[in-house]
């Protein structure tokens, strides 16, 4: 069975690869992934992407923290095993903040990193798929999926030489 096909244009400036990232697909080219050796700003712009949402998630896993924070100092202190210091309240509420912030914190930091490796399908079995291996070192990789597009690959691949590819080649995954 025959994998994917991919065009890949190789580009040695990360100015030129956000230049021609506007530019391919002002000519209607659907880019697959521009892959970086660093983070360069105002890519995702250039490609199209939207605003990422993982705010909405890190919300409810910082809520669920709190929830279960409060349930926690409220249950412990004040049901399970309530303590009389200095006649104080059973449930004093200043005193939890530390524990309420900390289990916030915990729940929506793990909540997000587990939400990302589940969406993105990363996890110890995901083998990555690696168009060039010079993406990881000096160079930027544009890899443009052929099955997605409508134009031929000779005329794509004189569109990504004409916005500064170095090379352009064929990958089959």
């Amino acid at each position: 069975m025959a994998g994917k096909r991919y065009l890949v244009g190789i580009f040695g400036d990360e100015d030129i690869v956000l230049e021609a990232a506007s530019t391919v697909r002002q000519k209607e080219v659907k880019i697959q992934e521009v892959y970086c050796p660093y983070p360069v700003h105002g890519l995702d712009q250039a490609l199209g992407y939207d605003r990422p949402r993982m705010g909405v998630p890190a919300f409810f896993f910082g809520l669920t923290g709190t929830t279960l924070a409060f349930l926690l100092t409220f249950w412990t202190l004040g049901w399970d095993w309530p303590m009389n210091i200095g006649g104080k309240n059973f449930i004093p509420f200043p005193t939890n903040i530390p524990i309420v912030f900390e289990l916030t914190v915990l729940l929506a930091s793990f909540g997000m990193a587990f939400t990302f490796f589940i969406t993105e399908g990363l996890g110890p079995t995901a083998k990555p798929v690696i168009f060039d291996e010079r993406s990881t070192d000096d160079k930027f990789a544009m890899a443009i999926d052929l099955s997605k597009n409508k134009i031929s690959d000779e005329e794509i691949t004189q569109i990504l030489k004409d916005a500064g590819a170095e090379q352009v080649n064929v990958k089959e995954v």
